[in-house]
């Protein structure tokens, strides 16, 4: 039984879509790359049950093309979500009597960026919401471009592509199929612990120069 109400069940949207999945499951992608207001969307399990789906040629396409067109969405997204923070950030966070947009928040971002920006960019692939809002936060910190598009792209594909992978191969396995949800998760928390380690490894080096 999935954990995800019915309208959230990648199962149940991409059943519903007929005909219009493929394109419609590409926006998804995309929206949830760039787009602020697709963070409650479930890419992940989307990206798995499509894999799955083409496994069981209920997609009628081949799956390195289904890979390549949801890693470009990806990627495209990113894309665009980097413009809309580089252009509409300075705006919010000039605003001195604003309590949720700070200059500081911009500064503490840009200096993530600059110390852990690449790891970050890759590894944020993989932590729902926090994908839809990096990339914007890295063009409101003005990260340089160049480098976060380059970056960016290396997790598109570990990510659109990996988990659409994972999902052609070990969806077809009775008991991942029916704890979509739980693997996903542990994806996250395993993806989850090299920013971990990061953080104390920066925390202790902060302590030991103090000292």
């Amino acid at each position: 039984m999935s954990i995800l109400p019915s309208w959230l069940d990648p199962e149940v949207i991409l059943r519903g879509l007929g005909p219009y999945l493929l394109p419609v499951l590409c926006l998804i992608i995309f929206a949830e790359c760039g787009l602020l207001l697709g963070f409650f969307l479930p890419g992940d399990s989307l990206l798995f049950t499509a894999g799955l789906f083409v496994a069981k040629d209920w997609i009628p396409t081949s799956l390195w093309l289904l890979c390549v067109l949801l890693t470009v969405c990806a990627f495209a997204g990113n894309v665009c979500g980097y413009w809309i923070g580089a252009k509409i950030g300075p705006a919010l966070f000039n605003k001195p009597d604003s309590r949720l947009f700070k200059r500081e928040h911009v500064d503490k971002t840009h200096e993530f960026f600059e110390r852990y920006g690449a790891r970050a960019i890759v590894l944020a692939r993989f932590v729902p919401i926090v994908r839809t809002f990096i990339t914007a936060i890295a063009g409101v910190g003005r990260m340089d471009p160049r480098k976060y598009f380059v970056y960016s792209a290396i997790g598109g594909v570990l990510w659109a592509s990996g988990v659409t992978v994972l999902g052609y191969f070990l969806g077809q396995i009775p008991f991942v199929h029916e704890n979509i949800e739980a693997i996903l998760v542990l994806v996250v928390a395993i993806s989850l612990i090299p920013i971990a380690i990061e953080m104390v490894r920066a925390r202790r080096a902060r302590t030991s120069s103090r000292d």
